[in-house]
């Protein structure tokens, strides 16, 4: 796996495309907009997505899908709720037998797909793997230690794709539960609005610990009923991600939530931000689907409440305090 193609310039397909040039490889990035593939190839930075990383000669950006699914493996790195149409203008150049290897994180919202299964209709002759993980893209650009997930059903072709991009700073971790790492991927983030939501209300250090103990039973949940395995949600992809992404300004969705806490305003957050943030699209489809699993998830629904259904956010909270005692175990 000589050749990757990356599709999506974002700020998490540069820092891919930086850490697969470490390993040795030859990136090809696909970007929808001209001008940032303009700027890469000219000015080697991706001045509007992470512009303080200068990338290697042998990163080549394109418009053209065809060259950039050239490859032995291409990284789907497109905003989740885009996924299925970049995959389907995809399909006419993909090459049978070429790996997916799925970066986005997310559930499709209206068909509450998981990534998985929009690139299985999309793209049915391509084998699949999903990488997940607590990593934040600057870091993992710079080169700072970074462990993650590679989940794979085919283990030879999970090895395969662990030495290709793998380096001594960028270290996945080779699963066969494909589905755990997604629910993990997905659930954290509309958990990391949730918690930064008790941050910017000044709610303390213990309520936030308690949302992300918590948080993680309803992942968990959720993911067994989709056939995962509970142990996967206390690995990197489960666990790690969110405590990554729940407790730390860094991440999109816990500083949307901090700003939500503090009395701003959805719409006005968004408006100021060219990156997308996942947990917002994420949150009600993730509700969604609980619903039709019979999964209770009272954190990922008090935030679908505030983000989609204008609930006041103090009644929110107040109805999450109001729940009966349980067992921990439930």
């Amino acid at each position: 796996m000589q050749r990757i193609g990356i599709i999506g310039a974002g700020a998490w397909g540069t820092a891919l495309a930086v850490t697969a040039r470490r390993a040795g490889r030859d990136v090809v990035m696909w970007a929808h907009e001209p001008e940032v593939v303009a700027t890469i190839n000219a000015t080697r930075r991706n001045q509007t997505y992470l512009p303080d990383m200068h990338l290697d000669c042998c990163i080549r950006a394109t418009t053209d899908m065809a060259d950039a699914v050239n490859a032995d493996a291409v990284l789907l790195v497109t905003p989740a709720q885009h996924l299925r149409a970049t995959a389907r203008a995809l399909a006419p150049f993909w090459r049978p037998g070429v790996p997916a290897v799925i970066c986005a994180k997310g559930i499709e919202q209206g068909s509450d797909c998981m990534m998985t299964e929009v690139v299985q209709a999309e793209l049915p002759e391509a084998p699949q793997a999903v990488l997940s993980g607590p990593t934040f893209a600057i870091e993992v650009a710079r080169g700072l230690p970074t462990a993650i997930t590679l989940a794979c059903a085919d283990a030879v072709l999970g090895a395969k794709l662990v030495d290709a991009l793998g380096t001594p700073s960028f270290r996945p971790y080779l699963s066969t539960d494909l589905i755990g790492a997604e629910i993990g991927g997905a659930v954290k983030n509309v958990l990391a609005i949730a918690c930064g939501i008790v941050e910017g209300k000044g709610y303390g250090d213990n309520a936030r610990a308690a949302l992300i103990t918590r948080g993680l039973a309803e992942m968990s949940r959720l993911a067994l009923a989709k056939g995962g395995r509970a142990e996967s949600l206390m690995g990197l992809s489960g666990m790690g991600d969110l405590i990554l992404t729940a407790s730390s300004a860094q991440s999109r969705n816990y500083s949307l939530g901090l700003m939500l806490g503090q009395g701003r305003q959805l719409a006005d957050i968004l408006a100021e931000r060219k990156a997308v943030t996942e947990g917002v699209w994420s949150a009600g489809a993730v509700v969604d689907m609980a619903a039709r699993l019979d999964i209770e998830m009272p954190i990922c629904a008090a935030v679908d409440s505030v983000l989609n259904r204008s609930r006041p956010l103090d009644e929110a909270i107040t109805q999450l305090l109001s729940r009966p005692f349980k067992a921990e175990s439930r």
